[in-house]
C-alpha cells in the first residue's frame, strides 16, 4: 500500500490556471472549495469540497519544468467535464444565480442508464475562469431501468 498521509482519493485532477488568486477566489468564494494545501511560491493549490479533491497550477511562461503537452488556449479542458457531488446543489445553484455567473447548462433532473437500472442525478454545469467545465451533481437515487 502506497505511503498517503493526507488520505487523498487515488485520482486528483490537476488544472492549469492563468492566474492562480483568481481561480483561487472563485473556487474558495464561489463554489466553497477549501483550501487542503498550498504552495504560494509555486502558484500551487490542493482544493477540496466534500470530499472532491482538485489542484490548481498557475501557468509559468518559459518555465523550466512544464507538464503542458501543446498549445494551452482557452477555454481549457475541452473535451472533459468533472463531475463533483455535493449535497447542496439547489443552495449551490441559485448562489452562482446571485452572484451573476454565467451557467453552461441549467439545473437539470437526468436519469443515466447502467445495467438494469437508473441512476438519478440533479446536475448543473458551470465554467471556471479558464473554461474549464465543471458538472456539479446531486444523487436522486435509483429506479428499475424501462425496457424499450
Amino acid at each position: 500500500m502506497p505511503n498517503n498521509p493526507l488520505n487523498l482519493p487515488q485520482l486528483i485532477p490537476e488544472l492549469y490556471c492563468t492566474n492562480i488568486k483568481e481561480s483561487l477566489n472563485f473556487y474558495i468564494r464561489t463554489l466553497s472549495f477549501s483550501i487542503a494545501y498550498q504552495r504560494e511560491e509555486d502558484g500551487f493549490a490542493m482544493l477540496e469540497r466534500q470530499g472532491s479533491f482538485l489542484m490548481l497550477d498557475e501557468i509559468v511562461e518559459n518555465s523550466k519544468r512544464s507538464w503542458v503537452s501543446g498549445p494551452l488556449e482557452k477555454p481549457f479542458g475541452r473535451g472533459i467535464n468533472f463531475s463533483i457531488e455535493t449535497t447542496e446543489i439547489d443552495a449551490l445553484y441559485e448562489n452562482l444565480l446571485y452572484l451573476n455567473i454565467p451557467i453552461f447548462l441549467p439545473i437539470e433532473n437526468k436519469w443515466y442508464r447502467a445495467n438494469d437500472i437508473e441512476l438519478g442525478s440533479r446536475q448543473f454545469i458551470v465554467l471556471d475562469l479558464d473554461g474549464y467545465m465543471l458538472r456539479f451533481t446531486q444523487e436522486l437515487g435509483q429506479r428499475p431501468h424501462a425496457s424499450n
